[in-house]
């Protein structure tokens, strides 16, 4: 459904709709990072089926996290470790996620997730790494959390 279809079903402007959209989205970001609520809970909380939800805050989660391009700058401390994404029928999805602990480390603020990356591999990490410029690497100190499954 497009915004001026929402907009005349609902006797509404067209930015007025924009607006609501984006408030949705981004309470069920919010949701999900800081409260922990499962994207289940923010479907049913927003009445929309799951993947709406989901790909609504990936999209979002995307544009905030993974496009800004500053988000490297002033990390001197990162922590890496892997989570279960998902459960699926065909197995547990995992990925590594990289943190920047700058923050803790310094006594200034908390930790922030830099990134995400697919799997649970050192293969995947190192890509990842290697992504990034030398003179970063160099400055960067790591912290791996203890695997029993990191290959």
């Amino acid at each position: 459904m497009t915004y001026a279809q929402l907009a005349a079903g609902f006797g509404i402007g067209i930015a007025t709709v924009y607006r609501y959209i984006r408030e949705a989205v981004e309470w069920a970001l919010e949701a999900i990072v800081v409260q922990h609520l499962t994207i289940a809970r923010v479907a049913e909380a927003l009445g929309v089926a799951w993947n709406t939800a989901n790909d609504a805050v990936l999209a979002e989660g995307k544009q905030v996290l993974i496009d800004d391009e500053h988000r490297f700058d002033g990390v001197t401390a990162i922590g890496v470790d892997e989570h279960v994404w998902r459960h699926t029928r065909r197995g547990d999805k995992y990925v590594t996620v990289i943190i920047d602990l700058t923050g803790i480390r310094e006594g200034t603020g908390s930790a922030r997730l830099l990134d995400m990356v697919e799997g649970r591999s050192k293969q995947g990490f190192k890509a990842w790494l290697t992504d990034r410029d030398q003179v970063w690497r160099d400055r960067v100190e790591e912290r791996r959390e203890p695997s029993r499954g990191r290959r």
